[in-house]
């Protein structure tokens, strides 16, 4: 694997001049970040080696290299899911890669379900802490010490200076927010709701199919993380309905203006 993250880092090094600072990874309808980057390059996910593609709907495919917030990022206009049938590795590969690139930090965003009985479709949940309710972890099998202890550390999950920061651009901007603990499942059914049941009682506000495994390998590499959730439905008892994905991509695009706001605003003050 080692081998590949090399590879991959210096094909894309030799098509850029730019060194990204931030990392970012926009989950299910929420590449609308991108039209706020002033963007230098753009590498189809096709065109760069050992990538996976992304194959579901409302994940464009790019690697977007730019300026946003004063600061020179590299974006994800979709990601990868357990769900398409890419091991764990595979579908944390491009965290590794952005690592090798420079990034100091990364931002994840994702749609999710919420099961908190005071959350609202169309919330922002600014995540602080996670569970893995996936059957595999992506550091599994052998251990690269160029990558990141064999046993790492994870009691801090997500950085609080990122998130107090997060949280006073929101207060600033009047943008209504919670906080709370995602928990990772592998889809790609939406739950049932036994399951949303068990996702609230095993301690989460939100449940979805993405984010985790994704902080497990950043957090492996030292990198600080922080990540933000739109709520698109609701697990909970008397207000869960049928859901589609067309759903999710409408209530996610709807409230994407709000948390594009707080995340340029928190790369702004990092």
């Amino acid at each position: 694997m080692l081998e590949k993250i090399k590879q991959t880092t210096e094909f894309i090094q030799e098509k850029i001049t730019l060194k990204p600072e931030i990392g970012i990874i926009l989950g299910t309808g929420l590449g609308g970040l991108v039209k706020e980057i002033d963007i230098k390059y753009t590498l189809p996910y096709e065109t760069i080696p050992n990538f996976p593609v992304s194959t579901v709907e409302g994940h464009q495919g790019r690697l977007i290299f730019g300026l946003l917030g004063g600061k020179n990022v590299v974006a994800m206009q979709g990601r990868f899911h357990y769900y398409e049938g890419y091991s764990m590795k595979e579908l944390t590969f491009p965290v590794r890669v952005m690592k090798f690139l420079g990034i100091e930090r990364l931002i994840v965003s994702n749609a999710s379900g919420g099961v908190n009985p005071e959350f609202e479709i169309g919330d922002l949940m600014i995540i602080n802490d996670q569970i893995n309710l996936l059957p595999d972890n992506p550091l599994m099998g052998k251990n690269h010490p160029d990558l990141g202890p064999r046993f790492p550390d994870m009691s801090d999950p997500y950085d609080h200076g990122m998130i107090e920061k997060a949280i006073i651009v929101a207060d600033k901007l009047k943008i209504k927010y919670q906080t709370g603990i995602y928990a990772a499942v592998s889809g790609p059914c939406f739950e049932t709701p036994a399951e949303y049941m068990r996702v609230r009682n095993c301690g989460a506000d939100a449940v979805g199919m993405s984010t985790v495994p994704e902080v497990m390998v950043a957090r492996h590499m030292s990198i600080p993380c922080f990540a933000i959730s739109i709520i698109t439905d609701l697990g909970v008892p008397e207000k869960i309905v049928e859901v589609t994905h067309q759903d999710v991509i409408r209530v996610a695009s709807e409230a994407e203006k709000r948390m594009t706001l707080i995340i340029k605003g928190l790369i702004e003050l990092l």
